[in-house]
């Protein structure tokens, strides 16, 4: 499959008909068809189905849609990185899940942009199982993950930060007056939860039993959306404190006693071979460590 044709694929993905793909790549339609009908042949599925108007991906085109994307989005970041081993520019991919950590983070990219103003920047946002699999794709160069995550096959530092577990709560609950909140205050009231592998078993931890006993309706990947459930009294979240602002809202921070803190790292994959603006990135880092 040539890049070329890929890149045929996805305008008319993205123009959701084969008339205006053609006329945005200055294609005649029967060459764009043809084009399109022989990347078909080749892959030996159908991507399409072609309505009078529009035209549907089949669940093979919608694989080949997103993956498409991001094999184009790799070759780009690729050249752009290699067009110059003199001048320190190119991109720097970034994943990091939600956690005010990623200050640090800015800080360090906008010292590096006041030096180097060529480098470009790529972030992404997801839970640490989300970013680990964009790392092993090669799709990051670097992961900003929240302990407790596996790193025994990547490379990491860990930062000078840690964050601070506790619970989101609506401010007309109960628990909303605590200024902490202990394992058996949440025993018995509707929970929401992370999604990522790991946390359930730091949770135990701290519950000292399984979580199993816990009511919990409902888990997230990113916090946002939980946290509307939470204005609604819905349920509660377990959470990471100052991932969403308070401040002239009805929710409330609580955290929790003892104390649950997680340790925050950047990784990366072992033995990668880095940009010079990657490399730039990381010897910036290795300073602030």
């Amino acid at each position: 499959m040539e890049l070329r044709v890929l890149n045929y694929f996805l305008t008319v993905v993205r123009e959701k008909t084969i008339s205006k793909a053609a006329e945005a790549l200055h294609l005649s339609q029967p060459t764009l068809s043809k084009q399109l009908k022989e990347l078909e042949e080749e892959l030996g599925v159908t991507l399409f189905t072609r309505g009078n108007r529009t035209i549907t991906l089949t669940e093979e085109g919608i694989y080949l849609a997103n993956k498409g994307k991001e094999i184009l989005s790799l070759v780009d970041s690729t050249t752009a990185n290699l067009m110059s081993e003199e001048v320190i520019s190119g991109e720097i991919s970034i994943g990091g899940g939600e956690t005010q950590a990623f200050e640090f983070v800015a800080i360090l990219l906008h010292e590096l942009r006041e030096k180097y103003s060529d480098i470009k920047l790529k972030l992404y946002s997801g839970n640490a199982d989300d970013v680990l699999d964009k790392i092993d794709q090669g799709l990051l160069d670097f992961g900003l993950v929240i302990d407790p995550v596996e790193k025994q096959k990547y490379e990491y530092l860990r930062l000078p930060l840690a964050d601070h577990w506790g619970v989101l709560i609506n401010n007309s609950h109960p628990l909303a007056e605590k200024k902490t909140i202990a394992p058996e205050d949440i025993v018995d009231i509707p929970l929401l939860i992370s999604s990522q592998s790991s946390v359930d078993n730091q949770l135990a931890e701290w519950f000292g039993e399984n979580i199993e006993h816990l009511t919990i309706i409902g888990t997230y990947n990113l916090l946002y959306n939980a946290s509307l459930l939470v204005k609604q009294n819905v349920a509660s979240a377990l959470c990471i404190d100052g991932i969403i602002p308070t401040a002239n809202t009805n929710l409330v921070f609580v955290p929790f006693a003892p104390p649950l803190t997680a340790n925050i790292n950047i990784i990366w994959k072992k033995n990668q071979i880095f940009s010079n603006a990657s490399k730039a990135f990381l010897q910036l880092l290795s300073k602030k460590e």
